[in-house]
């Protein structure tokens, strides 16, 4: 059953659980008004005891550098909670941002949440994190 966790008059976020994975739908845009909105529902989601997570851009229309910046920030917090996030369903517009901020090779990037979610989440499936200011 999905469950609404966020009503915005721009943006709204649904989420799922599929063999084992929290798949977050985003719908909307993805900017400074709405990204900390994503960010302390991912918090909540943490704290209820979700720790893999799928986030679907599928519907994403328009994502700026506080979008990224709040995906960067969730997954140093999933992380912490030895969890992994993988990316679903991103657009070419949305994956050009990923490649802009060198992010892209951070994530597993996967065509659909179908193949995202077709294995369930194990302690080796964490989310990469080869950040640039890390090397």
């Amino acid at each position: 059953m999905r469950a609404n966790i966020i009503r915005h008059e721009s943006m709204m976020v649904s989420y799922t659980v599929v063999n084992g994975w929290t798949v977050l739908e985003v719908d909307g845009d993805v900017d400074a008004h709405t990204a900390p909105m994503i960010r302390e529902a991912v918090i909540k989601l943490i704290d209820d005891g979700h720790h893999h997570f799928v986030l679907d851009l599928g519907f994403v229309t328009f994502m700026d550098s506080m979008g990224l910046g709040v995906i960067v920030a969730v997954t140093k917090r999933i992380r912490e909670h030895e969890g992994s996030l993988r990316i679903a369903s991103a657009s070419g517009r949305i994956l050009r941002i990923f490649d802009l901020s060198s992010l892209r090779e951070s994530y597993e990037i996967c065509p659909s949440t179908e193949e995202a979610t077709r294995s369930a989440p194990s302690l080796g499936n964490l989310a990469h994190w080869p950040h640039p200011s890390d090397d």
